[in-house]
């Protein structure tokens, strides 16, 4: 059902490093894209359901069922397309979600990567950080 590749957690006791901030970020934008996914699925089943229980009430109604019997029909057709519709408004809550995460992603890449990677480069070891603060 998803075409979208698992990723894996960032590893325990990483803190809040570069590395593991960017891979939580991608996991959780990962996440979120498979609830839209999945949410959407079940929108678009739960109104196919609901428009079967339209059509059966309908049918009823033409055969001269007990109208206690279309109106239970009709009850449960309701009840699908509330799934529905929340179904509807938890994808596009998972979608912005997942907008926010990528951009989160984004914008700690583009401020951070540089000193990462300046660091990383250095053959020093570095000041542990806030050594450098101003009291």
């Amino acid at each position: 059902m998803s075409s979208i590749v698992p990723v894996p957690a960032a590893p325990e006791g990483e803190g809040a490093g570069f590395l593991a901030l960017a891979a939580r970020t991608i996991a959780l934008s990962a996440a979120a894209l498979r609830l839209k996914e999945g949410t959407w699925a079940l929108q678009k089943h739960m109104e196919n359901n609901a428009g079967s229980a339209r059509r059966l009430s309908e049918m009823c109604t033409a055969a001269e069922v007990d109208d206690e019997y279309t109106q239970q029909i009709l009850e449960v057709g309701a009840a699908l397309q509330r799934v529905a519709d929340a179904s509807g408004q938890l994808s596009a809550t998972a979608d912005t979600m997942a907008g926010h995460a990528q951009g989160f992603n984004a914008a700690h890449d583009s401020e951070y990567r540089g000193i990462y990677e300046a660091v990383n480069a250095s053959r020093h070891r570095q000041a542990k950080p806030g050594f450098y603060k101003v009291r």
